[in-house]
């Protein structure tokens, strides 16, 4: 078989090579992004894919790390292998290997100071809200189904006032700076196989983040109105963006006047904001790099 000649032909002494991938993946059967003993997971398939082909065991270092039921168009995953195989061949052995909610859009082989996390100078998500009373059970993965009247020009409101440098605590996870901690942490960088190792941000300017755009847009579609909240920011936190929408949704329907929303952006308090909208309508859009930093080698 191709993959058994591609295993054999690693030289184990050779040179490691930075890969970048671009995949699109249905977050709704798997547990989230991060490997988890025994269970289904987007890094997990990506590593057991990788070995199977090359023989390598690298674990592939995201974007960002999406949860549960949160999908991706376009997330981005970086690590270093040592066998020489081809981008396009990897490509497609990754895509018959993957398992088809997960698809592999682009692979090469990019400068070894990239980092699909560290790397990045922004990214986009986009939540999706179906306003109507019963729709397509082919959509019941991909919406939040909400069947009351919501107030755009008061959702754009306060989208707006998200825009610009803030600290975002009121709606991060319950202790952020310890809910993403990756327990490899503890170990030596070489004792990880594959990992590219960069540097973490001081805890203490980890809830700040800048907003470059905030916005709900409005689609039509067959089932109803879609709303459509797309954001792009330097960075987010975790629950961010599903806080974000679910305090919103609140100004909306009229439960939350729109003059809350900067006081609960100020307190710095999970308690103050609203509730984390269902995973199922979230949605990593895309993410951006350097020109520099995604410089094709061996092209």
């Amino acid at each position: 078989m191709a993959q058994d000649r591609v295993a054999q032909d690693i030289d184990t002494d050779g040179p490691l090579h930075t890969w970048k991938l671009t995949l699109a993946y249905d977050g709704s059967d798997f547990q989230g992004w991060q490997v988890q003993p025994g269970l289904p997971t987007i890094q997990g398939e990506l590593q057991a894919a990788l070995g199977r082909i090359t023989g390598e065991t690298p674990l592939p270092q995201g974007s960002g790390r999406t949860d549960t039921g949160v999908h991706a168009l376009a997330q981005v995953a970086s690590f270093a292998l040592r066998a020489p195989i081809p981008p396009e061949n990897l490509l497609r052995a990754l895509n018959r290997t993957l398992p088809p909610s997960i698809r592999i859009a682009d692979a090469k082989v990019v400068p070894s100071t990239f980092h699909a996390r560290h790397s990045a100078i922004a990214k986009t998500y986009e939540y999706r809200v179906l306003h109507c009373n019963t729709y397509s059970p082919f959509l019941a993965r991909y919406v939040y189904s909400h069947p009351r009247p919501l107030d755009f020009d008061a959702l754009q409101q306060a989208a707006r006032i998200f825009e610009g440098e803030h600290d975002f605590k009121s709606f991060a996870a319950t202790d952020p700076d310890q809910s993403h901690r990756d327990p490899r942490a503890a170990q030596e960088p070489s004792t990880i196989p594959g990992t590219i190792v960069q540097a973490h941000p001081p805890l203490e300017v980890a809830t700040v983040k800048t907003i470059f755009s905030s916005s709900w847009e409005k689609r039509q579609t067959d089932s109803g109105e879609l709303l459509v909240y797309r954001v792009r920011g330097s960075g987010f936190l975790h629950h961010m963006v599903r806080n974000l929408v679910g305090t919103m949704l609140d100004v909306g329907r009229g439960q939350l006047a729109i003059d809350e929303v900067a006081r609960i952006l100020a307190a710095r308090n999970r308690s103050a904001a609203g509730p984390t909208a269902p995973a199922r309508g979230l949605f990593l859009h895309s993410v951006e790099y350097h020109p520099e930093d995604e410089v094709i080698i061996g092209s």
